[in-house]
């Protein structure tokens, strides 16, 4: 994992360059007002923040930090990218499908992802913002992405330009570089990323969020996920229409619980696809985050307004008609063994990520949640490898022998839910209390 890599060595942009300020559009989606659009004509750009140094408190002192991701630092985290002639690039410009979970739904587009090392903070921040040096042309995107670390754990993805403000304060910064093109013929490329970070106040953070939406299952064994991740057999996985909630390959970030509507079954699984049907459509969020769709009522996904009330023509971002109000779709494993569902069904879904207090990592499994502390006690669902779930408190209960201890703590993630702590990798985000 990249997470944990030693800080990233700063660059110089080139000063030329950064005077230059058109600003890169995605082609795939609606163009703002007012936005400017790349001309056919391939160009080298700068993409600085909106924000004046004015608006920037310390941006001119010691409050703002900055530094450059290394992006030479290509490695297995990232998705096909590669660094060459002094420039981020596509390993394969060959059109495919957007994500596995959106397979047959969307244009085939090429896509690469690069990921940086985690930039640890001098100070906690709330703010960052990103100065882009790249190539592009019409058909090709380049877009930047932060997401910073607390106590809570990481917050969900946000553009860094202009900036990325975060509802509490981070001490790590991790940058997404996102490349996509229509056609082969098409070359994005990035030779720089400049990052600054300060510091804004901030209203404070959310608890955990639920939703109760429509589940599809993903199938699709042996393809790619949008994270890098290759589908097997009985996975345990969920996929959500933004990527604003992907997780890095073989972590649990970004970790939903997903619930039969009855409870009677639940299993928490790392977000590791984007779909179904939108890419661009955090739901989950209040309209002054929502990424599109701002109109919709927080937690209606815009597939299930477009098929049950005709929204947007019936159709999804990409102008496809919906035909299922599905917004989640889950591994095989999660949708047959964790939830024991047969068809396509309504669920419960908590989006993990936008609560607060003590998390657990699964570092092994999926493990059985069990409805007291030990074996004995029925299974109510399972928490999947990687998963990062909430812990209430822990009891002592059977003595379990797990990879990474012999105990007889259980913890306790909900009412009648409880893991071994046997399994458990890591704790963060505070202590836990005995119940």
């Amino acid at each position: 994992m990249r997470n944990a890599r030693r800080t990233v060595r700063p660059t110089v942009l080139n000063g030329t360059l950064a005077a230059l300020t058109v600003a890169l559009v995605s082609p795939f989606a609606p163009a703002p007002a007012g936005a400017s659009v790349p001309s056919p004509m391939a160009r080298a750009v700068a993409v600085p923040s909106a924000a004046t140094p004015a608006d920037l408190v310390g941006s001119t002192g010691p409050v703002a930090q900055r530094w450059s991701p290394d992006l030479s630092a290509v490695d297995a985290d990232d998705v096909n990218v590669r660094f060459t002639g002094g420039r981020l690039r596509l390993a394969d410009r060959a059109p495919r499908a957007v994500t596995s979970a959106a397979l047959d739904r969307h244009p085939a587009l090429a896509e690469g992802t690069y990921l940086s090392r985690a930039h640890d903070l001098v100070r906690p921040a709330t703010r960052v913002r990103a100065e882009v040096v790249a190539e592009t042309d019409r058909g090709g995107a380049v877009e930047v992405q932060v997401r910073g670390r607390g106590a809570a754990g990481w917050t969900e993805w946000r553009p860094a330009v202009p900036a990325a403000v975060f509802d509490r304060p981070v001490t790590r910064v991790q940058a997404r570089v996102q490349l996509t093109a229509r056609t082969p013929a098409v070359t994005p490329a990035v030779r720089g990323v400049r990052l600054t970070a300060d510091r804004l106040a901030v209203a404070a953070a959310t608890p955990g969020l639920t939703y109760r939406v429509f589940a599809t299952r993903i199938g699709l064994v042996g393809e790619t996920t949008a994270n890098g991740h290759v589908v097997q057999p009985r996975d345990h996985f969920a996929a959500l229409p933004s990527r604003r909630s992907l997780a890095p390959p073989d972590t649990g970030d970004y970790t939903v619980r997903v619930c039969t509507t009855s409870g009677s079954r639940c299993e928490y699984a790392p977000v590791w696809d984007v779909g179904p049907w939108n890419t661009r459509d955090d739901y989950w969020n209040l309209s002054a985050v929502r990424e599109n769709w701002k109109d919709l009522p927080q937690g209606l996904p815009e597939a299930q307004a477009a098929y049950q009330h005709g929204y947007n023509g019936g159709r999804d971002q990409f102008g496809r008609t919906v035909l299922n109000p599905a917004g989640i779709d889950l591994a095989d494993g999660t949708f047959w063994d964790g939830l024991q569902l047969s068809t396509n069904a309504w669920v419960d879904v908590t989006y993990l990520w936008t609560g607060t207090g003590t998390r657990a990592v699964v570092g092994d499994g999926p493990l059985n949640v069990r409805s007291g502390p030990g074996t004995g006690y029925a299974a109510r669902g399972l928490a999947a490898r990687y998963a990062n779930v909430p812990v209430q408190c822990y009891v002592t209960g059977q003595t379990v022998s797990g990879p990474f201890r012999t105990t007889n703590r259980w913890q306790r993630l909900a009412a009648g839910q409880y893991i071994s702590y046997a399994y458990v990798s890591a704790v963060y985000g505070g202590s836990v209390p005995p119940c």
